[in-house]
């Protein structure tokens, strides 16, 4: 129970169902931090939002403090990523290392069977498997950041909003229970962030960054760039490079190359990648497809699905082709293939082409 509207319902939903059901909220701020703000899952607000929201349902909670699993399992990571030139996806190493890896792991040895949260996704099965599907509302669907879950963490889960409701149905359902987070505004940020996302990397990674060259897709140099970190490949703004000429085309980060510290611009058409190997692959019901599968390929928790087909998968590595080139591949960020509704499995964005 994040004390979000999404998990209240979703936690008074499997409680109407005379299961026996406990609340647990995780804590994963700083102790020293005196946080009061609304961060999403990690406030102390969100602390008392979620303990009123158990008590109007008649059900235990309990608050559980995982900063240090937090700090090492995904913060670590996200920091380490920028650090190193990539753009990480914080969210899909904190559902399979900390809500579907530690707090489920202490839930089963507190005695519970299951654990329930309020993504919008759905489950199936086939055969002795689980599967992992999109919500039926695509504006709601968070099956993205839950691609690497595996057959013993799926089997657990429960996800009670995956069906056809809106958001605006979940709110309205919330007030109809006299749940007090039913017009809570959502999060939208990192937890973890406090500020804008480049002044915090500036504080987080001081020392793990230097200045460097902005050239061309030629290699030519047009400027100097504060450190990696700040940039991610699709990036038009804060370039803060000369045009050539008054009526020159916007210029968008092309390339991170970290083995030199350069940052390649250039115009929209070079973003264009017609393949991408994707490592740590994660097949969610079976092995890796045969070479030539068709599928639809995500590159972004928001992003559009686009047509490819598998080239080659192992159980480490994919190459995909796209049918039509596609311009928002950016190394550390998650590749996500589907068919259909199913989620097939995904892989961390190494390489484009």
């Amino acid at each position: 129970m994040s004390g979000g509207v999404d998990s209240s319902v979703a936690a008074a939903r499997v409680a109407a169902t005379g299961l026996r059901v406990f609340g647990i909220t995780l804590a994963m701020w700083p102790g020293s931090r005196e946080t009061v703000r609304d961060r999403g899952c990690c406030s102390i607000d969100a602390v008392d939002d979620a303990r009123r929201v158990a008590a109007a349902l008649a059900l235990p909670h309990y608050v559980w403090n995982l900063e240090r699993d937090f700090e090492s399992a995904v913060v670590r990571d996200f920091e380490d990523g920028y650090a190193q030139g990539s753009t990480p996806n914080p969210c899909v190493t904190c559902n399979q290392r900390i809500k579907f890896g530690v707090l489920l792991e202490r839930a089963r040895a507190a005695g519970a069977t299951h654990l329930a949260t309020g993504h919008y996704a759905r489950t199936g099965r086939r055969g002795p498997l689980v599967t992992l599907h999109r919500a039926r509302d695509p504006r709601r669907d968070q099956a993205y950041v839950l691609h690497r879950l595996d057959q013993p963490q799926l089997q657990s889960a429960v996800f009670a909003l995956g069906g056809d409701e809106s958001k605006a149905g979940v709110r309205a359902e919330a007030a109809a229970l006299g749940l007090g987070t039913a017009a809570k505004p959502e999060s939208q940020d990192l937890c973890f962030v406090d500020s804008d996302l480049k002044s915090e990397l500036r504080v987080r990674l001081a020392g793990r960054f230097t200045s460097g060259a902005i050239t061309d897709v030629e290699g030519t140099v047009l400027g100097e760039h504060e450190g990696l970190p700040f940039f991610t490949v699709g990036q038009r703004a804060g370039l803060r490079i000369p045009p050539s000429r008054p009526d020159a085309a916007p210029r968008y980060v092309i390339e991170l190359l970290p083995e030199v510290n350069t940052v390649v611009v250039g115009p929209r058409e070079a973003l264009r990648r017609s393949t991408v190997e994707a490592s740590s692959f994660s097949w969610i019901a079976g092995g890796a497809p045969p070479a030539g599968t068709e599928c639809e390929a995500q590159l972004r928790a928001h992003g559009d699905p686009h047509p490819a087909r598998i080239e080659s998968s192992d159980n480490e590595a994919v190459h995909v082709r796209f049918d039509t080139p596609v311009d928002q591949a950016a190394p550390g960020q998650s590749l996500v293939l589907y068919r259909g509704d199913e989620v097939l499995g995904g892989g961390m964005i190494r390489r484009t082409v």
